[in-house]
């Protein structure tokens, strides 16, 4: 039987090397398209054939990008157009991005500008869950299907609501993994668990499915082995999208253990774990509509409670913000989620992220403190 870590190797490489991903799927015969955002609606990309892939970043010297954006643009944002203009992605399909903050739109329209791939879409987003924005937002789905179809890509509801299964399935899997650790059950450290919930987010959906219920199996089995206990004080962690494991780790290291996150790359890309609906479409749309809100899509007076509801299940005693420098939507939310949390007695801490990482130092310095604080 396999260790839990063994399955690391896999999704790691996916994420440190994208590029030798996106080669394999274009030498499968398949298209890979990226994405930014949790927003976009892979599930229909996956059934006309294509591999949605999304699109990482990474801590890293930021060179090329720096001639097209400026330095206020969010790490991940520049750090992935780093890697596209590097050739990371120069054998992929095309890029779809679902509406949703206005640097990544932006960003957008600077690949279409400067990264010569064959299919660029973008498509809007409902704000609310009327019935006429659901149409809206069916009307948006319909104009993919037909511009991706223009580009031999078909598209059927059969096709769609087998997508849906697998990523129902992949989704309930992780969820699964969640209310392990906020159990305190689950037999990974922060920053292997990280890396596994990024690595399906970039490796096909099939592969992906078959890694975790392996990966599922050795953990069920390894905890039939003996008991396990996690220190730290529990806490939740809530950002957008962080791509660096070492954070985590350095967490750990200073007393934390991490039940539960409201992050982009975390949580938010797999709650809920599906829609209702009598047809493929109508699964998809309820899903997107129920998703757990980021800042970009939702008010801070909706998200507070949210977040509250979530550190309270969880057993959290703090919140450890995790901000990509320069992240309007996340910084502006704080003042507001962060005055619900105090007031219902739960201390937060905020930490920023540069495109290299954390000041180590002085995170490690800040996060000891506060545990030391807030711990028994």
């Amino acid at each position: 039987m396999s260790s839990p870590t063994d399955f690391m190797s896999e999704f790691t490489r996916a994420l440190e090397h994208p590029g030798e991903l996106i080669d394999e799927i274009s030498q499968s015969g398949k298209k890979a398209i990226g994405y930014f955002c949790t927003y976009t609606p892979v599930e229909l990309i996956h059934a006309t054939g294509a591999v949605p892939v999304r699109i990482s970043g990474g801590p890293m010297r930021i060179d090329r990008a720096d001639g097209l954006v400026p330095s206020f643009v969010c790490p991940y944002m520049r750090a992935g157009l780093e890697r596209a203009l590097s050739g990371d992605y120069e054998n992929l399909f095309g890029l779809v991005q679902g509406y949703s903050c206005d640097v990544a739109c932006g960003m957008f329209n600077v690949w279409k500008g400067n990264i010569p791939l064959s299919f660029y879409h973008i498509l809007s987003l409902p704000y609310g869950d009327s019935s006429s924005a659901k149409l809206f937002f069916e009307q948006e789905l319909k104009n993919l299907t037909e511009r991706l179809a223009d580009h031999g890509l078909e598209f059927s509801d059969t096709a769609l609501s087998n997508s849906l299964d697998i990523y129902d399935d992949i989704r309930l899997t992780v969820l699964w993994l969640y209310d392990k650790r906020y159990k305190g059950e689950l037999l990974l450290s922060a920053g292997d668990f990280y890396t596994v919930i990024r690595g399906v987010q970039v490796t096909p959906p099939e592969r992906a499915e078959k890694l975790l219920s392996e990966l599922v199996s050795s953990l069920k089995a390894n905890t039939e082995k003996g008991s396990h206990t996690q220190d730290g004080t529990p806490i939740l962690v809530s950002g957008s999208l962080v791509e660096d494991r070492s954070i985590f780790d350095l967490i750990e290291r200073s007393g934390g253990r991490i039940v539960a996150d409201d992050l982009c790359t975390g949580f938010r890309y797999f709650d809920p774990p599906s829609g209702d609906g009598k047809k493929a479409v109508h699964r998809l749309i309820e899903r997107s509509i129920a998703h757990f809100p980021c800042p970009s899509r939702q008010l801070a007076k909706t998200r507070a409670p949210l977040l509250l509801d979530l550190a309270r299940r969880s057993g959290a005693r703090g919140v450890v913000f995790l901000i990509q420098k320069f992240c309007t939507p996340h910084l502006t939310d704080i003042p507001i989620v962060g005055r619900s949390l105090r007031e219902e007695g739960v201390p937060y801490l905020v930490i920023e992220i540069e495109e290299t990482g954390v000041m180590e130092g002085q995170a490690a310095t800040r996060l000891q403190g506060f545990f030391e604080m807030i711990g028994d």
